[in-house]
């Protein structure tokens, strides 16, 4: 995803955070800046999980960068759901 640059890791970081809190249920606490932020570092956690489990992340494509961000963005929320007590991401 490093080939993307700034702009991409916003657009991609944008709409995968935005689709993972639908996912997860915490779309009304989050506004468009928390989205990007959601998809950017749940993009850079779904490349160390993939990483970890031995997938080849470097050149995936564009499809391959949004679903990390995607699944990590889910992954990311579920964490915070789990550390803060709440429960509408677990119904």
């Amino acid at each position: 995803m490093l080939g993307l640059g700034i702009l991409g890791w916003i657009i991609i970081g944008g709409l995968a955070g935005w689709i993972a809190s639908k996912i997860m249920k915490t779309d009304a606490q989050q506004g468009i800046l928390l989205n990007v932020v959601v998809g950017v570092i749940g993009g850079l956690l779904g490349g160390f999980l993939l990483k970890l489990l031995g997938v080849d992340v470097e050149g995936g494509g564009l499809w391959f960068s949004f679903f990390t961000c995607l699944g990590g963005a889910v992954v990311l929320l579920f964490l915070v759901g789990l550390v803060t007590g709440r429960r509408g991401a677990l119904r």
